[in-house]
């Protein structure tokens, strides 16, 4: 790996681990990371949240704007047509904000998984 690409990594993992607190602080659930640097994916880096209703959906999305913005991410595309499944594309970020029962009906945690080989980073909380 080129000192290019391992400092890349390191950015897109830095912006990975601010995207998941920010999800975390406003009560994003089952908050996973998943790898996919090497693999012939849109981005680099997925991000799927789960919200608590889908008023949440749009609210962790409207939080992650107005956090991550100033700091100069680019949301170079959202799909916000239904609170069930919004998507925000940060570039080599991918960010998928999910209601519960979507999240398990597309599970697109086995397609990324199971299609990709992508390696999973859970977030885990210690109390």
């Amino acid at each position: 790996m080129t000192k290019k690409n391992t400092s890349t990594q390191t950015n897109i993992a830095k912006r990975a681990d601010k995207i998941r607190d920010l999800l975390d602080s406003k009560k994003g659930e089952n908050i996973a990371i998943y790898d996919l640097e090497d693999k012939d994916y849109i981005a680099q880096c997925v991000i799927i949240t789960t919200a608590l209703a889908g008023k949440h959906s749009f609210a962790l999305l409207d939080f992650l704007r107005s956090e991550l913005k100033p700091l100069g991410e680019v949301f170079y595309s959202t799909d916000e047509e239904s609170e069930d499944w919004i998507i925000a594309d940060l570039g080599e970020i991918m960010v998928h904000i999910f209601t519960e029962n979507t999240r398990k009906r597309f599970n697109l945690e086995e397609f990324l998984e199971n299609y990709f080989q992508a390696r999973r980073y859970d977030l885990h909380k210690s109390n």
